[in-house]
């Protein structure tokens, strides 16, 4: 088959199930990732088996993510994008009185989970010239005080930028997708003035969409402001 093949990390809910919706539509065959295949697995019934395949990946843990990108081999035998989605958000305490317990997940998830999943795709995605996709957020782009998740996305960023230098000359090209407040599960109350899952889904689909001598190095999506009354 023909039909390009995305792996989605993270690609239960919110920005990763709706960048799966958009990209099926636009003909891509996907790889879904999450820790729990439940709700993957509804995604798959819903989009169908022939497109879609549901793989319980934790992206924290090494061999998990290797068991994920052999899964998406063995199905489809090619990765031409990886979209590095999954992270987790904080808790309110400021560095001086959050809990570290917390910190530690975060970090983990967020920073050395897509070092991981770079690190076991690249092989893949080179044999493609690919594209890679990370999330990283508007908050690693600002100063936020006492934010230890805003200091994960700063760190996303700039493995952006060091993978991007490093696949240099290898076809690969790096996208860094950055939302700013987005209405989805991630939070534990609905924000009341945020983008959609599948405004983000978009700007993913736009990086995907260039030809491969265009590439699209960081794509940055705020809400419009509210309207003053």
């Amino acid at each position: 088959m023909t039909q390009p093949v995305l792996l989605i990390t993270g690609a239960s809910s919110g920005i990763g199930a709706a960048t799966a919706r958009q990209a099926a539509a636009d003909g891509y065959r996907l790889v879904l990732a999450a820790r729990s295949t439940d709700r993957l697995q509804t995604l798959v019934d819903e989009l169908g088996d022939d497109t879609a395949l549901a793989v319980a990946c934790d992206v924290t843990d090494k061999a998990s993510q290797q068991a994920m990108v052999d899964a998406a081999l063995d199905r489809f035998g090619r990765m031409d994008a990886v979209f590095a989605n999954a992270g987790i958000g904080g808790r309110p305490g400021g560095f001086s009185g959050a809990d570290s317990d917390v910190w530690k997940d975060m970090i983990l998830t967020n920073v050395y989970g897509v070092g991981l999943t770079i690190q076991i795709t690249a092989e893949a995605l080179k044999a493609s010239r690919g594209h890679l996709l990370i999330t990283g957020s508007a908050a690693g782009r600002a100063t936020i005080p006492g934010s230890m998740y805003s200091a994960t996305k700063w760190a996303v960023s700039a493995i952006g930028y060091g993978v991007r230098e490093e696949f240099r000359g290898s076809g690969v090209r790096v996208t860094l997708i950055e939302p700013g407040m987005v209405d989805t599960p991630f939070f534990d109350e609905r924000p009341e003035h945020a983008l959609a899952d599948t405004d983000v889904a978009e700007a993913v689909a736009f990086a995907l969409s260039r030809p491969a001598s265009v590439d699209v190095n960081e794509i940055l999506v705020r809400p419009t402001p509210a309207v003053d009354d």
